[in-house]
């Protein structure tokens, strides 16, 4: 395999996703030549035309295709994508084609690689990562899963010798990355229609953790057996790093942070929930370790915005509040929704949840239905298919797990539906919930809320 810096032209197909996007990103800013296909008109797919990045949204061998040569372009591709005549052309005609998570492990090679894995909070935990060390001006790049509020992208550059990634275990894709530090958050069960069973996902992630080098860093919440040596982090109960102590203070969390030696009262920030605190407790530990002083962990901590959906909140005149949230495993969804009840316990709170894959909707049924009883009325949108389809899952639908919620006000919505009648529900807090295209509801919801 050819190195990276011999190819001058990238094509990505499927340059929209938002992991395929940070690469993209990565090469316009180290000037080589991008290009890319998408089927999908985004938010984020303008913003890469913007920054420059040529992009077509039809599946068309043009003459932009038919220019580029073997000897010096490389094309990447997502293992979401589908079958395309771009793809086929790229195949028939010898280029050089990989996938994006080979890539992203290809650059992780020539640095010092931090890795956040987990099946949930990685892309909250590495983007905490990455603004630590922007605020301890370390010459890193960043590779997100999430646009950072901080950066305002799922990408930052400021130097190459340390690379911060989201070590996504679908696909078995983090197994390409070489890390010299890594977190690991949680193994709960998801992709078993990759994985089958929850046993091989957690011999995923422990296959994972045998990438560490001995005598590097691994940080391994609390409760995870990894099969090896690692330090454990934890929230609200000891262990090797641990916070305590959280409390809210008018618009703030407040909490204690622990070392095997020191304790460091009083960081301050403003992300709401338990399991962000966890977050944080691990991105603290890994950047002490990896050498940055309390003084600007800190700093750090306090400046931080968050990641947009991930309890993205506005609070309007009217009283009301709205969150929006990525959150699409039943572990996720009574994270942000057990967050939403400690913190307004008395308030009305509506859920419109898009159920992301028909095969995680089949395998986490009960567990959906039972996060989802939590709310006080719930509108059910269709299931997002992503890459699956729907012939092949006979049966599995919104309405049949809406039979399954004990919630009394529920009701089944499309996702074009929705917004008419979200606007004749009687709710005080509004959360959107789900990792499909309702993220689309979102700026219509903000301009209606801030009329009222």
């Amino acid at each position: 395999m050819k190195a990276l810096t011999t190819y001058q032209n990238f094509y990505f197909v499927g340059i929209g996703g938002i992991g395929m996007s940070a690469l993209a990103r990565y090469f316009n800013a180290s000037g080589k030549n991008v290009l890319g296909y998408d089927k999908m008109h985004t938010k984020l797919t303008k913003a890469l035309v913007e920054e420059g990045i040529g992009i077509e949204f039809e599946d068309l061998v043009n003459d932009k295709v038919k220019n580029l040569t073997p000897e010096n372009t490389l094309v990447i591709f997502t293992p979401a994508i589908k079958k395309l005549d771009i793809l086929t052309y790229f195949n028939d005609q010898k280029f050089d084609v990989l996938k994006r998570a080979k890539v992203l492990g290809m650059i992780t090679e020539n640095t010092d690689c931090i890795a956040i894995a987990g099946t949930h909070g990685k892309t909250t935990t590495s983007s905490l990562v990455a603004h630590l060390c922007e605020e301890a001006n370390l010459p890193f790049s960043c590779f997100l899963g999430g646009i950072a509020e901080n950066f305002k992208s799922n990408f930052h550059f400021n130097g190459k010798d340390i690379s911060v990634v989201e070590a996504d275990e679908y696909d078995r894709s983090f197994l390409t990355l070489s890390p010299d530090w890594a977190v690991i958050t949680s193994t709960d069960a998801d992709h078993l229609d990759i994985y089958g069973d929850n046993a091989t996902i957690q011999k995923g992630f422990q296959d994972f953790a045998d990438l560490i080098p001995e005598g590097q860093q691994l940080f391994v919440r609390k409760g995870i057996q990894i099969g090896r040596d690692a330090k454990t982090y934890a929230v609200n109960e000891e262990a090797d790093y641990y916070s305590d102590n959280i409390r809210e203070i008018g618009d703030k969390i407040h909490f204690d942070f622990h070392t095997p030696t020191e304790e460091f009262d009083d960081f301050v920030w403003e992300i709401p929930g338990i399991h962000n605190v966890e977050n944080a407790t691990a991105a603290i530990a890994l950047l002490n370790n990896f050498g940055v002083d309390f003084e600007t962990l800190k700093r750090g901590i306090a400046s931080f915005k968050g990641i947009k959906r991930r309890y993205t909140k506005h609070n309007f005149e009217s009283g009301k509040i709205y969150i929006d949230d990525y959150a699409h495993h039943p572990t996720e969804l009574n994270a942000v929704i057990g967050s939403i009840k400690t913190f307004y316990p008395k308030k009305k709170l509506l859920v419109v949840f898009q159920p992301h894959l028909f095969s995680r909707t089949r395998d986490f049924a009960d567990g959906f239905a039972e996060s989802l009883d939590k709310a006080d009325e719930l509108i059910l949108l269709d299931i997002y298919p992503a890459r699956e389809l729907q012939e092949n899952f006979e049966g599995i639908t919104s309405k049949w797990l809406l039979e399954k919620v004990k919630t009394d006000k529920k009701e089944v919505s499309t996702l074009d539906d929705a917004f008419n009648k979200i606007k004749e529900k009687d709710f005080d807090v509004l959360l959107t919930v789900g990792a499909g295209n309702i993220d689309t509801l979102y700026d219509g919801i903000v301009e209606w809320l801030s009329d009222k």
